[in-house]
């Protein structure tokens, strides 16, 4: 799977010759293949794409990417050299690159080794990978199922005495073990008041009896990313805790059932948000309601309160509102959405009802 010929097909429209890919997730997205840092460039024209890699990789580019001349580079022949090689034989005068992604002093170097004018165009690739192919989602899905099935078996294993680093590292062998690449981060289990960390650090706290746990978690499948986040309760919940994870779950529903291509992520965000406003939390829930994923965990567009722009058909959200209550507890639900210009289809099939351990 690779998407040379769509970001080719872009480049007039941009005022391009050409498309400079340097940056990893960008050139995942392009070529299909995976290569870490900066070990790789992509270089797309009108009529033919070339793939620069050094020894380490050449042997696995060769067998992983498709339509696509690959150069591997050497000491005297390195990236610039090579790049600068192509946009001469090519005459290629106005170049793309991935300035959302490059750093300065990488600019520096590709702008003075390059002969073209090199032009900001990560909103080429930002606008491509927002929305997804049949390919893309169903590598989506397909990581999603890992995860489902890592949530199965993990739910059997949370019991009062046992760390939360110690159910992060269960769900990391879970998700290998059924077929993941890797992880889409670093798991967050936080239990009790833990909890009330959107993004705390797993620890060795002893998850206990009245406690709140809360998983989230995702894995990379064909290059792309699942996440999901589920709160369970370790013995009986009190009626707040009761009460704040039912008001969650009806801010997620809202949040879906206004969610479809066309509408602002502002909109979506805002469905969700006043339920738990309406129902005096506001003030704890602090982040937005979703975010896009594919090979990046977070990408655009978002369904934040910031976003007026409307959200394309084909993206994929992450539908996580959450409470969290300072020292206490805290509940978030997250499943994965798919706009579409009815509505929206969540990919996620995890249930959501309040579990009790």
């Amino acid at each position: 799977m690779n998407h040379f010929a769509q970001i080719a097909a872009k480049l007039e429209e941009n005022g391009l010759d050409a498309m400079l890919l340097t940056e990893e997730a960008n050139r995942l997205y392009a070529s299909g293949f995976r290569s870490y840092g900066t070990d790789g460039a992509a270089l797309i024209t009108k009529n033919k794409t070339y793939y620069l890699t050094d020894f380490r990789y050449i042997e696995a580019v060769h067998k992983h990417v498709e339509n696509a001349e690959i150069t591997m580079t050497t000491r005297e022949r390195g990236y610039t050299v090579l790049l600068e090689e192509l946009v001469q034989s090519c005459g290629l005068h106005r170049v793309g690159f991935d300035d959302a992604y490059m750093t300065v002093a990488d600019g520096e170097t590709y702008h003075k080794a390059l002969s073209c004018e090199l032009v900001g165009a990560s909103g080429l690739l930002r606008e491509l990978r927002a929305v997804k192919d049949a390919e893309e989602l169903e590598s989506m899905i397909a990581a999603q199922r890992i995860a489902e099935r890592a949530l199965d078996d993990i739910l059997k294993e949370i019991h009062p005495g046992v760390a939360e680093k110690e159910i992060a590292a269960r769900l990391t062998y879970l998700m290998l073990h059924y077929g993941a690449e890797n992880m889409s981060f670093d798991p967050i289990v936080v239990s009790g008041p833990n909890g009330s960390l959107p993004h705390g650090v797993p620890s060795q706290k002893k998850i206990e009896r009245g406690e709140f746990v809360t998983m989230d978690f995702g894995c990379i499948k064909n290059g792309y990313c699942s996440d999901m986040t589920r709160t369970v309760a370790v013995g009986e919940p009190s009626d707040e805790m009761r009460r704040v994870y039912d008001i969650v779950a009806r801010a997620q529903k809202a949040g879906i059932d206004a969610a479809r291509g066309g509408v602002t992520g502002k909109a979506v965000d805002g469905a969700a948000r006043k339920v738990i406003e309406d129902a005096g939390y506001g003030e704890y829930f602090g982040h937005s309601f979703g975010h896009s994923l594919g090979v990046e965990i977070h990408e655009a567009p978002n369904a934040a309160p910031m976003n007026d722009k409307p959200l394309p058909v084909g993206a994929t959200i992450s539908a996580e509102p959450g409470i969290y209550l300072p020292g206490r507890f805290g509940v978030r639900i997250e499943d994965v959405i798919l706009l579409r210009e009815d509505g929206c289809e969540d990919i996620t099939r995890a249930r959501k009802d309040l579990v009790i351990l």
